[in-house]
């Protein structure tokens, strides 16, 4: 089975980026986060204690979003490693993470970067 408890377009303005302007004044950015995991006992169940709490999971990501960072990258891997911390039976993160209106002399939708990673110790 493939299943997996999302959040999209999570939107927060943090204070990220290699120019001092942006770790100033900050920006906003969007999260989309997808946990994999084995939804199967909280299908029979309807218990909460049974699941990956997606309240919890954005409460992660608002923490990590909340410490300033250079890179994207760094930030994207500090919430996976607190993701899959938290919540050890995860198998695997697909993250996304956007910048909007960044600082680079042309207009688009954002720029930013995506994970997939696997958590290692869910494997046999």
């Amino acid at each position: 089975m493939n299943s997996s408890i999302y959040i999209n377009d999570l939107r927060l303005h943090a204070y990220h980026g290699v120019l001092p302007q942006e770790r100033r004044v900050g920006g906003d950015f969007l999260v989309n986060l997808r946990v994999h995991y084995n939804i199967i006992r909280a299908m029979e169940s309807d218990d909460v204690s049974d699941t990956l709490n997606y309240a919890e999971l954005c409460h992660i990501v608002e923490r990590e979003m909340a410490v300033p960072s250079q890179l994207l990258e760094h930030v994207a891997g500090r919430i996976a490693h607190a993701v899959f911390a938290a919540f050890p039976e995860s198998t695997a993160i697909d993250l996304s993470l956007t910048k909007l209106n960044p600082p680079m002399g042309a207009v688009c939708g954002g720029a930013g970067v995506e994970l997939h990673l696997i958590n290692d110790k869910t494997r046999d």
